[in-house]
This record gives C-alpha cells, sequence and structure tokens, in this order.
C-alpha cells in the first residue's frame, strides 16, 4: 500500500476503539494488566510470560494468568497444571492454581484431554478470550499477564479493543525475519493507542558453562536494531538455558530463581 493511501475506515481498528472495555468477573480485581505480545510464534511469549510471572511473585507480588493463545496454549504445562480441568458453580468458573498461589487459566483447562485440538474460527476463538476475562474468579490479583497468541488477527484485536490493557511488553529474538514481523505486532499496538514498556529479547545468546564466554548463536543480530527502529528500549535479555527448558518441560517453572527479567519486572511495577 502507498504511503499516502488510506486505510478505508471500514477496516481500520483505531477508528473502533470506542469500543466499551469488558469488566473482569465480580470475584477478580487487577491492579495492572500486562499483554505479552509478538507477532511471530516461537519467539518465547510463554516462556516470558510464565518467567515474569515467578519474578514478580519471588518479589511478593500476587500474580494471575491468562493465556490468550486458545489453539496452542503451554502456560498450564509450564506450570505443571495442563490435566487440571476447571469447574464452575452458579458464580463462575474457577482456574487452576499453582503451589504459590498464581491463578491461571489456559483452554487445556477446559478440556477432559490436553490433547485435542481446538478447531475454531476466529470469532469463536476470539468469544472465549472475552469469557477467560469476564467469567473466570481469579481472586484478588495485583497483576493480570495475558500471553498473546502470534499474529495481528482476532485475539490481539480483541483483546487491545476489549481488556482495560494498562501495557503490553513485546518478545523478539536475535534474527531479522522475526524483527521483521514483531514489527507488524507493534505498529498494531501503536495503532490501537496500547502502551509499549519495552523488548524481551528471547534466545539471546547462549553462555558457556565453563568459560562464562557468551556465543551468539544467529550470528551478529541483534534486537538493538528493532529497537532503533521502534523507539522501544531492549529491557532484558534471556539466554538459551538448558535448566529453564528442564523446569518447563516438568512444570516446575515456579522453582525459577534466576533475574533474567529484572528490568522488565520493574517497568511494571513502575507502571
Amino acid at each position: 500500500m502507498p504511503e499516502n493511501e488510506q486505510i478505508d475506515s471500514k477496516y481500520d481498528p483505531r477508528k473502533r476503539r470506542s469500543i466499551e472495555k469488558l469488566k473482569p468477573h465480580e470475584g477478580s480485581s487487577f491492579k495492572k494488566i500486562i499483554a505479552i505480545i509478538s507477532g511471530k510464534g516461537g519467539v518465547g511469549k510463554s516462556l516470558v510470560t510464565s518467567l515474569l510471572a515467578v519474578t514478580l511473585l519471588n518479589q511478593g507480588h500476587e500474580v494471575s494468568i491468562m493465556d490468550a493463545d486458545i489453539t496452542g496454549p503451554s502456560i498450564a504445562k509450564t506450570f505443571g497444571r495442563d490435566n487440571y480441568t476447571c469447574l464452575g458453580d452458579k458464580d463462575g468458573i474457577f482456574p487452576a492454581k499453582t503451589d504459590r498461589g498464581i491463578t491461571l487459566i489456559s483452554s487445556n483447562n477446559l478440556l477432559d484431554d490436553p490433547k485435542t485440538p481446538i478447531v475454531w474460527r476466529g470469532s469463536l476463538i476470539s468469544s472465549l478470550v472475552s469469557q477467560m476475562f469476564t467469567e473466570i474468579v481469579y481472586g484478588e490479583k495485583e497483576y493480570l499477564l495475558i500471553d498473546m497468541p502470534p499474529g495481528t488477527g482476532d485475539v490481539p484485536l480483541t483483546v487491545f479493543q476489549q481488556l482495560p490493557i494498562d501495557a503490553a511488553i513485546v518478545v523478539s529474538s536475535p534474527q531479522e525475519l522475526v524483527s521483521e514481523v514483531v514489527t507488524k505486532s507493534i505498529n498494531m499496538a501503536k495503532m490501537m493507542n496500547v502502551n509499549l514498556l519495552g523488548i524481551v529479547e528471547n534466545m539471546a545468546y547462549v553462555q558457556c558453562p565453563h568459560c562464562g564466554e557468551k556465543i551468539d548463536v544467529f550470528g551478529n543480530v541483534s534486537s538493538s536494531d528493532l529497537s532503533k527502529q521502534t523507539g522501544l528500549p531492549i529491557l532484558d535479555e534471556i539466554p538459551i538455558d538448558p535448566s529453564i527448558t528442564k523446569l518447563v518441560d516438568e512444570g516446575r517453572i515456579e522453582e525459577y530463581q534466576k533475574d533474567y527479567l529484572k528490568k522488565a519486572a520493574k517497568a511494571i511495577l513502575d507502571l
């Protein structure tokens, strides 16, 4: 599309920002709601969401997580709650609860078998995301982290338009192709007037266990170029760390004690 050509107002999400925001269930309250976004799949949104939740928890804060990646959920598995099926009554639906008190909801928690695929069109998926916000009894929490799906489609549009998002954190990795796709999500968030706190670079490097040298797995590529192009700061870098992979695979991410997301957590607290 030429730079001087205007988007048809019928398709321009900026023209629809007046949609009334949804309210959480009366049994839920949050001081701040943060979306974790990226236009590209596989860069680590769910990992960053999980580590950020545990980082805030380790600092003494109450956290909930909403897994908005309906067709590719991983939050429940990461916290060892993949086989938990949510129950409900007339008062609402009760989410899974971790050993340390994080309340979370993932589409896997709504299925009898977490391996069952959800094969729905976008409108149904968006509707479920809205219900995850309005009908789940998360409790009184300081922060709700929303693990977003990749892309700029129905679900991101639903979240940005209908949920009272306070800010978003962008996840990228040091690859030019990833940066190009992630820029689309950043531009969408800007179009929707979402407050962007900065970028977390996942898979930034590998650290030699013997000498401590940092090795650039993807070559001399960095998210610093993405930062310059978008004006967003690089908050933190997460290396490829086998110990984290082990915790995720075993559903023990709450045992994470490292400090990879110190600046990202501070950016949220500073809100």
